[in-house]
């Protein structure tokens, strides 16, 4: 991975880091505050609280990308070692699917008269779910990488001793 790519991506990860803290922080001064409708709906609180959980989901996910990324650019990303970071990121897409549901069922209620917003929502949340099942397959990918690299390290190693 080369020097320039590396650096656009970390910058993009930290754009989007330093947004989804920015969020949480509006989102508990908001509860703080106390500027919740007068007559205290449950929907917009929950809302509140689902968004911070929401943004955690994000925000591990993006550590566990910038770790990644750090070791494609030591040359160490054919480890144990990222497997961890790869499950910890397909972790916190699942998760987000779930918040996502569960913001969709919170907003159902709402969407009588138009039922295709909930499907709509429904349809995200799956989309969601699709991302995780694909950085799955990329992990299965790396696991035999990871296998290979193993593999060819010990056959060079047969490789020198008969040398």
């Amino acid at each position: 991975m080369g020097r320039l790519t590396v650096q656009a991506l970390r910058t993009v990860l930290a754009v989007v880091l330093t947004g989804t803290v920015l969020i949480q922080v509006l989102m508990v001064w908001a509860l703080i505050s106390g500027n919740d409708p007068e007559d205290g709906s449950l929907p917009l609180t929950s809302l509140r609280l689902i968004t911070i959980v929401g943004m955690v989901t994000v925000q591990v996910a993006l550590v566990c990308v910038w770790r990644l990324v750090t070791m494609v650019r030591r040359g160490t990303v054919f480890s144990d070692a990222a497997f961890r970071y790869v499950d910890i990121v397909i972790g916190a897409i699942v998760a987000a699917a779930l918040v996502w549901f569960t913001v969709t069922a919170i907003n159902a209620p709402d969407q009588g008269d138009d039922p295709g917003v909930t499907l709509i929502m429904g349809g995200i949340g799956v989309a969601v779910l699709g991302v995780a099942l694909i950085v799955l397959v990329l992990r299965m990918l790396l696991a035999q990488a990871v296998a290979r690299d193993a593999e060819a390290t010990q056959l060079k190693a047969e490789l020198n001793e008969v040398i």
